[in-house]
């Protein structure tokens, strides 16, 4: 028996620029990018309600491992999945989130080094 699509529960962000976009997100997996690994967020963004895109939320492995270095645990996978949603409000808020020309790649923005803290800072972690 085929197993039934996942049901999406979309939701809605007013961003910093004057748009409200509507997403959800779509799937998570383990990638790498240049030879380094790390966890890829993909997240379905509407702008028009009628159709939607595809927005990619890169984190680096070696971003976590530095933290968790630092801080002596390594970062959930709920608090990973935190810090790419808050990348992906950032990106709203900065206008950077845009579709794809047609037969192009997703978008993506990338956590990494020079941004998990501030990003782990908003949440409190």
């Amino acid at each position: 028996m085929p197993r039934p699509d996942a049901v999406r529960r979309v939701k809605s962000y007013s961003a910093a620029d004057g748009y409200v976009y509507q997403y959800y997100f779509f799937e998570g997996n383990r990638a790498q990018r240049s030879g380094s690994p790390g966890g890829e967020f993909t997240y379905a963004i509407s702008t028009d309600r009628r159709s939607a895109f595809p927005f990619k939320i890169f984190v680096k492995q070696s971003a976590l491992d530095a933290w968790a270095k630092l801080n002596g645990r390594p970062l959930t996978s709920s608090e990973e999945y935190a810090v790419a949603k808050m990348r992906l409000f950032q990106a709203f808020d900065e206008g950077s989130v845009q579709a794809p020309p047609d037969g192009q790649q997703a978008a993506e923005v990338l956590v990494d080094e020079s941004n998990l803290e501030e990003l782990l800072k908003q949440l409190g972690i």
